[in-house]
């Protein structure tokens, strides 16, 4: 909308909700659509096995790398780079790529195009593959080096690509918690080896994905796995005003319901956002809660 047409008052209030609702492109799905992101913000996804944590980032990286518009067909994705950081192995890519399929053909088939146009099919999928870099990690130092050494590769693909990032999947991030817990309480290696420490790596990482965002402006989405459960679904903002004891326990009064924290402050007060799923409810959940 032009300025004039803004200060001329053309448009009214409910017009302009429309439009915005209309042209906003999405990140992520259910139940993260619910937390108001910005670009900084550290989202933590938090479930018990089987809640469909994955599924979540795989969508929300999907919904990154697809563009807004192509050839005339409205995607509604962000058309920037995903980078997906898989710290327990797990992930089957064949999913991802299942996803990204359906979701051209479904706006291809409801665009002027017909699905059976595979030249168009073929250079979007590709462009989006380019856009999408997966990691595996298999224990603390591999993801820190990652870490550490992530700004060089993506300021390279920014100059290729032309895209920047705007997505950082960590999948899971309590993955090591406790080998690495373990692994603090042997003795250090020579007299002069400093001792394994867990919170110490794990603040390295801290600080390195700060440092990350500071030249690569992005929102940051950690799953993490649990093992208790929870009474209901929500999705909270974190309260900085929380006693330790309500932070490792849950409020007593609900909304976390049973929850147990287990990871180190260091990466607790990194947290802005926290997302709870549920493995009895659907994962389009509509519980919404803030302390």
């Amino acid at each position: 909308m032009a300025l004039s047409q803004w200060i001329d008052g053309d448009e009214s209030a409910s017009e302009m909700l429309g439009r915005v609702l209309k042209e906003r492109t999405s990140l992520v799905v259910p139940p993260l659509h619910r937390v108001p992101l910005r670009v900084g913000n550290v989202v933590e996804l938090v479930g018990p096995s089987g809640s469909a944590k994955t599924q979540i980032l795989i969508q929300a990286a999907v919904n990154c790398i697809l563009p807004k518009e192509w050839n005339g067909i409205h995607y509604g994705g962000l058309g920037c780079s995903a980078v997906f950081i898989d710290l327990d192995c797990r992930l089957d890519i064949t999913r991802l790529l299942q996803v990204l399929k359906l979701r051209i053909l479904e706006a291809i088939s409801n665009g002027s195009l017909n699905t059976g146009d595979g030249e168009n099919f073929d250079a979007l999928y590709a462009t989006c593959l380019r856009r999408f870099f997966y990691i595996r990690c298999y224990d603390s130092f591999e993801f820190l080096a990652t870490l550490k050494t992530m700004h060089h590769k993506l300021q390279k693909e920014r100059d290729g690509l032309g895209v920047g990032l705007h997505l950082l999947v960590i999948d899971s991030i309590g993955a090591y918690h406790w080998v690495d817990r373990i692994s603090s309480s042997l003795p250090p290696w020579g007299h002069n080896r400093k001792g394994f420490s867990l919170a110490n790596v794990l603040e390295a990482a801290v600080e390195e994905v700060r440092k990350l965002l500071l030249v690569h402006p992005s929102i940051v989405i950690a799953s993490r796995a649990t093992i208790f459960g929870y009474r209901s679904s929500n999705v909270v903002r974190r309260d900085k005003s929380l006693s330790e004891s309500e932070l490792r326990h849950g409020k007593p009064d609900g909304g976390l319901g049973l929850y147990r924290e287990y990871m180190p402050s260091a990466w607790q007060t990194n947290i802005l956002h926290l997302a709870v799923v549920s493995i009895n409810q659907h994962i389009l959940l509509n519980g919404c809660y803030h302390p």
